[in-house]
């Protein structure tokens, strides 16, 4: 059976991104894309209504790029159950208020029992103190 993966939206942000001079974000860019031309089509990409409000918003034509992206993506449903873990994850880490849908994302991965979760975003989720102290709520 293949592996799952949680697409978070910073994922999507970046295979729809316009050309930059900032090396760092091009470089991220170019691995995304490269990342997604080699492996997803071997994996099983799953992603939420989380994603795809988030990936509705700003520039209307790189939105449009996002949004079909997600047409060959699986939804998860938004669960009682990833909204509780979400929650108890804000308490028990030192996520900031505005990071909820980021504790939805990381919900739905652990709820849903997914291999991976693939993000950019460093500050909230990909951020391995953050990790330590979420690793005993999400068991």
């Amino acid at each position: 059976m293949s592996e799952t993966v949680y697409i978070e939206t910073s994922i999507l942000g970046h295979l729809t991104a316009r050309p930059t001079e900032n090396l760092i974000l091009a470089a991220n860019i170019k691995i995304t894309q490269d990342w997604w031309d080699e492996y997803s089509s071997s994996l099983v990409l799953y992603v939420s209504e989380i994603v795809e409000d988030e990936a509705s918003r700003g520039d209307s034509t790189i939105a449009t790029q996002r949004q079909n992206l997600l047409q060959s993506l699986i939804f998860l449903d938004l669960t009682e159950e990833a909204i509780a873990l979400a929650q108890e994850f804000l308490q028990q880490s030192n996520l900031p208020p505005k990071a909820s849908n980021d504790a939805l994302h990381m919900a739905l991965a652990t709820v849903y029992g997914l291999d991976y979760l693939l993000t950019w975003n460093c500050k909230h989720m990909a951020n391995a103190q953050i990790q330590r102290k979420l690793s005993s709520h999400a068991k």
